[in-house]
């Protein structure tokens, strides 16, 4: 790996308790503050970081200022060849089982690659419990999909939606033959694995398609919101008055928001080179309380269903925030409409539903996380908070044409 152009500035690690990052572009991680008045952010505006472009083998990142390089696994390598055909594959509905969906059916980039529906739909019609999660940033993310700890790797990940059963994704279960003599019927596939795997006597396989599309997600990066105009630009003018007041508000011990959705990434399963420990946590946000007890509806109940163990009862990851206005609904159910909704949500400690067969009061769940203590907010200030979540939108990623559909308009 070889770095053309490296962070310019001071290099000073970064204040207010979070840990230096080890052999990252740059010495300071936006939004690790741990203090109310933005001490950590200063400093990574005071550190003057550019945007950096590394070169790992034959592949540039152009990772934005504050980010350091994602993880790539030793039997992965990125590859230009390699990331063009994960993209054709992203977009190519020959990868179900009924040739109807893609993984960019339920993953759209101008949504964030989320699809805007409060329950995913496989290719069979299935409706799926949990929302499709957004995908940005995700080859920085140490845990996938909303709750599993068992998925670290894209390539792992890759196989959930491709063979899963319970529920139908991409219907590829039994089909894998089949998936294989559609590819090889493709002219432009006879060229294009071979090229990203040389040598390989079976360039057209199961594992290549898996290893190409973890390293296309590898690169939906998204970096350049008017919040990194702010902090990384030095552009005092990219946030306005009410967006500030908004961030003052979200790195604060009154709403909490930071501590769930802290990191360069606006995340806490965050994992990338120079990694020293791995960070993976997921959260009980109160949603529901069937029972008195923290129980929550028995198709999606969060960690429990991986762990077994009764603490993990409706303990989900936080997703990134970063292009957050463009992802609703909300929550892994999709079950909360807007952001001003979310943000009456954590104000009141937890949901309370009056009525049906999801009625409780999630604020007195025994389970819920410690940080879902409820606060007082205005609508001034909560106005000014959507605001701020707002100015996490990366307009130029939404339409960044190296994540569009390469097979060209249907």
């Amino acid at each position: 790996m070889r770095r053309i152009k490296l962070s310019s500035g001071s290099n000073r690690a970064l204040v207010g308790g979070c840990a230096p990052v080890v052999s990252v572009l740059v010495a300071s991680i936006a939004a690790c503050s741990t203090s109310s008045d933005g001490t950590s952010e200063q400093t990574a505006v005071d550190a003057g970081a550019e945007a950096s472009v590394v070169v790992e083998g034959d592949y540039e990142w152009h990772l934005p200022a504050g980010f350091p390089k994602p993880k790539v696994p030793a039997d992965n390598p990125i590859s230009v060849a390699k990331v063009e055909l994960g993209r054709r594959l992203f977009y190519d509905k020959r990868l179900s089982g009924n040739g109807t969906y893609s993984c960019a059916s339920c993953h759209d980039p101008k949504r964030a690659f989320t699809d805007g529906l409060a329950n995913a739909l496989g290719s069979t019609g299935q409706v799926h419990p949990r929302s499709s999660m957004s995908l940005v940033n995700v080859g920085y993310a140490s845990a996938l999909t909303w709750a599993n700890d068992l998925l670290g790797t894209l390539e792992k990940q890759a196989l959930v939606p491709m063979f899963g059963e319970t529920p139908v994704e991409l219907g590829l279960v039994g089909q894998e033959q089949a998936l294989l003599e559609r590819l090889r019927d493709e002219p432009l596939y006879a060229e294009m694995f071979p090229k990203a795997f040389p040598g390989e006597a079976e360039a057209i396989s199961i594992d290549h398609v898996v290893k190409s599309i973890a390293n296309f997600e590898r690169t939906i990066v998204s970096g350049g919101s008017a919040y990194d105009r702010y902090v990384y630009g030095h552009d005092s003018g990219a946030l306005d008055e009410s967006a500030k007041r908004g961030r003052d508000l979200f790195f604060s011990e009154r709403t909490e928001c930071f501590h769930c959705h802290g990191s360069f990434g606006f995340a806490d399963n965050v994992s990338h080179e120079g990694t020293v420990i791995t960070e993976m946590a997921f959260h009980n946000t109160a949603l529901y309380n069937l029972d008195g007890q923290g129980a929550y509806p028995a198709a999606s109940r969060g960690l429990i269903d991986i762990s077994g163990e009764p603490r993990d009862m409706g303990r989900f990851k936080a997703p990134t925030l970063r292009n957050v206005a463009v992802t609703a609904p909300y929550m892994h159910d999709g079950s909360i409409a807007t952001l001003g909704e979310v943000i009456d949500h954590y104000a009141r400690g937890g949901r309370k539903i009056e009525s049906g067969a999801n009625a409780g009061d999630g604020a007195k769940s025994p389970l819920k996380s410690e940080f879902m203590q409820g606060f007082l907010i205005s609508d001034a200030e909560k106005a000014d908070l959507v605001h701020f979540l707002e100015s996490l939108t990366d307009e130029a990623f939404l339409h960044d044409p190296r994540f569009a559909d390469p097979w060209g308009a249907p």
